[in-house]
Order: structure tokens, then C-alpha cells, then sequence
């Protein structure tokens, strides 16, 4: 289903890549990062291309929640611990800096795009501590935090942290306007990028400054960031007939796992937009989705708070989650100098966004932000980077074993129509899904992009990777980076 910032924006289309171009930068990706970063490089008197696979604003831009906040779940605490109080000021500071920066373009340009002033809170149903800790921590920064037990949700809160003087806005207009005067073409996918040049199949792409805003680098070395992100995928949704809520909030203890019904208000977001509520959560890792369910789960808590309230719509958002929770900005790696890269927003993808096309254009302008080394790619924490590293190694080596060695005890016949799974037929391992008229749609279960094994994922009848988050709909046509190729199997006939 679309989300209400794609049923509610239309954006005109943009012409095919056709020929070769020369520019001074070229910029990968058409979400938000990539099109503030283009607009700020034009600003700056830059020739600038935007290159989108698909069409602007198609991919986690228009399925955000719209958050415009500091409040980035229990982070800062974390932060004056593992990187220091220096590096925790920074990223603060940037994320302030982004707030008001949307402010002054949206004032300066006359934006609508339904930008709105409001506080932001964290809250937790389960714990007091935490929440008086990072308090502290925000506090220590300069934020502004602070501590209080009243908020608008319809249940009771043991503890929450209000934030005030964020912002919530509709991204797609916002995006619409901003990418107005840019030169952009759509639907020419990038296949490789070597030095300056930008590889496509219809025209290549010579670039002095080359920026990869294309959400997961699907190129792996240099940079090696599929050792160094994984990512995870939400949900959230649209509903009329709730009480409209002035402020925004989210839910910041563990989530209550898989039981339809628990409805406590852990790790649910809440916003409103016009008529609507805006209800968000349920979450998982990428690829660790065998039961589904999300969306009723949403509907259900929606109704428990609310009885009688309508869903209007449903959607769902893919993240790149870093090992320290800061994104990577900056040079793509030590060995290319005239690449750059904008990655691992966590689910902070609109501050983290303007971040990004600040220190990138700071850097290719030579005009510097004073927050750009908390975000430096090639920062390595050795406290939470090995762990974590090794975490992530572990979590490929297991679905590389799986693909490998292991054999599907199913086969297609013992899946029902409407499903989907790992199946041995004809002697090989093959991905299947039958649609509704029991007609088998065959893939292959291998990643094209390191060879982890796929899974079925019944929510959303797409087949994803549980390494690094490629995705593929049931017919194996790509949907998410960082592969860069579809999984059908034409070599496979069903034979009933």
C-alpha cells in the first residue's frame, strides 16, 4: 500500500539517462539526502546531476514517519560514554542545526509542505532510570531536555523526556519543491562506478566529485560498509477517527515480540498529520520475519486505544543501522578521494538527511562544517566496533551456511496458495510463492549480492536477505539495495 505522503503528492517524472554526460558532481540516489546535498552543491554554483534508479522520492523517503527531531531514541547517554563528550556535542549540534536549517529553507523558499512546530518525547512504559540518564545527557548538551510523566498517549507512562521545539512536515513536498530546479534523470539504475565515471546502460556519467546517497553502498570494497550496517525494516499507519495529537512520540523499551494483543505502548510511535494519526512500529531485523503479522498488529493496537478507528492506509521503511548508531558521512574511504557518502541513518533519516548534504557539500566546497569528524566513515570505536563487527560476521556466516549446505525439507506441493518458502524441487534448492490461483512463482534463494541465503517474508509476500537487506518481490524483481540485480529464475518450469 502507499503511504499517505505518496496518496497525498504527485511528482512529476524525469527524463531517462540518455547519452553521456560530463558534470562537476553527480550524486546517486534521489531520496532526500541526495537531493538536499544536489540542491546545496547548486546553491553553491555547482553542476550538479542527480541520478535515480527509480523515480525521486520513491524509496525510504516517502515512507517515513516525517520526524524533523533531536530526539534519536536513548543515544546520547551512549554517546558522552563511548565517543566522549566532544563527539556527543557534535552530533547534538548537527542535528540542531538541521532542524533549523528546514526552518529557514522552508521560510526563505515558501515552502508548503506542512511543516509544523511541536515537542518531541521519549517514553517508556517499563523504566524510570533510563530515562533520567539520558535526560542528564541531553542536558549536558545543550538540548534542552526535559524530564516529565505528562504526555497526550492513552495509556500511563512510567517516564518520558520531552524534547521541545522540533518540527514534523510532509517530506515529499518538501522534496517536490526542493528538487524543482535540479538537473535529475530517473529510472537509469548505476551498475559501476570506476574512478570518476559512472557506468549506466544508457550513458555513462563523468563526474569530478561522485556522492553515493543511494541509501545501502552497493558497492562493498573499498569502504566495506556490508561488514559495518545491517538493516532493519518498520511499520507504521494511517488512521482516521483518533483524537488528534498536538506532539509526537515514541516508545523506547524493547519491543513486545510477536504476541498479537500486547498492547502497552512499547516502542510505538505516534504522530498526527491533519485528520489522521499516525501509528508506527512492530520492527525487525531485515530478513527475521517468518510469522508477519505487522500490520494487524498495528490495526489492533490502533482499535484497543481507540475503538472504532478507520485504517486509511499501511506502509513500511527499510533502515541501515551502523554499529555505533552515528551514520557514516563523508569520504566514501581513505583510497578514493573524490567519492563521498551518505549512509546508516538509523530511523533518523530526515535530520540525518541535512546533515549529510551540509558536511558533504562543506567538504567538496572546502567550506567545513564544525561537526564533520563525529561522522567521519572512517571513524572505528574499538569498544562497540569489534562486538559489533563480530556480531554482524556471525549473522552472514550463518545465512551462508544455510544456502549452502543446508536442504529444505518442504516441497512445492506442501505450499499453499497465498504462501511462500525454501523448497527442494527437482533436486536444487528454489525460492516459491504460490499466488492466490495456486500458480508457483519460482526464485532463486541466493543474495546476488554476497550470497546469503534469502527468506520468505509473509507481510509483505517479498523475499529479503537477513545479511544485508536486499530485498525481492515474489516475482525476484529488485526493491532494495544493496544488490543491484533481481533473483528470477527462468531456468525453473513447473511441472505439476
Amino acid at each position: 500500500m502507499e503511504s499517505i505522503w505518496e496518496m497525498t503528492t504527485e511528482i512529476p517524472g524525469r527524463e531517462q539517462l540518455s547519452g553521456g554526460r560530463n558534470v562537476q558532481a553527480a550524486v546517486i540516489g534521489g531520496g532526500l539526502a541526495g537531493i538536499l546535498t544536489a540542491y546545496f552543491l547548486k546553491q553553491a554554483g555547482m553542476d550538479v546531476l542527480v541520478i535515480e534508479g527509480s523515480r525521486i522520492g520513491s524509496g525510504q523517503t516517502g515512507r517515513t514517519t516525517a520526524k524533523i527531531t533531536v530526539s534519536h531514541g536513548l543515544i546520547y547517554e551512549n554517546l558522552i560514554r563511548e565517543m566522549g563528550l566532544g563527539k556527543a556535542q557534535q552530533y547534538a549540534f548537527a542535528n540542531q542545526e538541521a532542524l533549523r536549517h528546514y526552518k529557514r529553507l522552508i521560510e526563505e523558499k515558501k515552502i508548503d509542505c506542512d511543516f509544523e512546530e511541536c515537542t518531541s518525547y521519549l517514553y517508556s512504559v517499563m523504566e524510570e532510570k533510563e530515562i533520567w540518564e539520558e535526560t542528564r545527557a541531553a542536558e549536558k548538551l545543550g538540548l534542552g531536555a526535559k524530564f516529565t510523566l505528562q504526555t497526550e498517549l492513552p495509556f500511563q507512562v512510567r517516564a518520558a523526556i520531552a524534547y521541545k521545539d522540533q518540527a514534523r512536515f510532509h517530506p515529499l513536498k518538501f522534496l517536490k519543491a526542493v528538487s524543482e530546479e535540479l538537473d535529475i534523470v530517473e529510472n537509469t539504475p548505476v551498475e559501476r562506478v570506476e574512478g570518476g565515471v559512472i557506468e549506466t546502460k544508457y550513458g555513462n556519467v563523468k563526474a569530478e566529485h561522485i556522492i553515493f546517497a543511494s541509501h545501502f553502498p552497493f558497492i562493498n570494497v573499498p569502504g566495506f560498509y556490508f561488514m559495518r550496517m545491517h538493516q532493519e525494516r518498520s511499520y507504521a499507519a494511517a488512521f482516521t477517527g483518533c483524537p488528534r495529537m498536538k506532539d509526537m512520540y515514541l516508545g523506547v523499551d524493547p519491543c513486545p515480540g510477536s504476541h498479537v494483543g500486547n498492547y502497552d505502548g512499547r516502542a510505538l510511535s505516534f504522530r498526527g498529520y491533519g485528520d489522521y494519526l499516525l501509528l508506527g512500529g512492530y520492527g525487525h531485523r531485515t530478513g527475521e520475519n517468518e510469522a508477519g503479522g505487522q500490520y494487524k498488529r498495528l490495526e489492533e493496537a490502533a482499535n484497543s486505544y481507540w475503538p472504532g478507528c478507520r485504517l486509511k492506509t499501511a506502509w513500511s521503511a527499510q533502515d541501515c543501522m551502523t554499529i555505533d548508531e552515528v551514520p557514516y558521512i563523508g569520504k566514501y574511504s581513505a583510497k578514493t578521494a573524490n567519492w563521498y557518502v551518505a549512509t546508516g541513518f538509523r530511523k533518523w533519516g530526515m535530520t540525518s538527511s541535512m546533515a549529510a548534504a551540509t558536511v558533504i557539500t562543506g567538504m567538496i566546497t572546502g567550506a567545513g562544517v564544525p561537526y564533520a569528524e563525529v561522522f567521519s566513515p572512517q571513524r572505528f570505536q574499538l569498544g562497540t566496533a569489534v562486538p559489533e563487527m563480530f556480531k554482524e560476521g556471525v549473522h552472514s556466516a550463518k545465512s551462508l551456511i544455510a544456502q549452502n549446505f543446508s536442504l529444505p525439507k518442504e516441497k512445492v506441493d506442501e505450499i499453499p496458495a497465498g504462501h511462500g518458502g525454501v523448497v527442494q524441487y527437482q533436486g536444487e534448492k528454489v525460492g516459491v510463492y504460490k499466488d492466490e490461483s495456486g500458480e508457483p512463482h519460482f526464485v532463486t534463494t541466493r543474495c546476488p549480492h554476497l550470497g546469503c541465503q534469502l527468506t520468505w517474508n509473509p507481510q509483505e509476500l517479498s523475499w529479503d536477505c537477513p545479511c544485508h537487506g536486499s530485498r525481492f518481490d515474489y516475482r525476484g524483481n529488485l526493491l532494495d539495495n544493496p544488490a543491484q540485480e533481481g533473483i528470477c529464475d527462468e531456468t525453473i518450469s513447473w511441472e505439476k
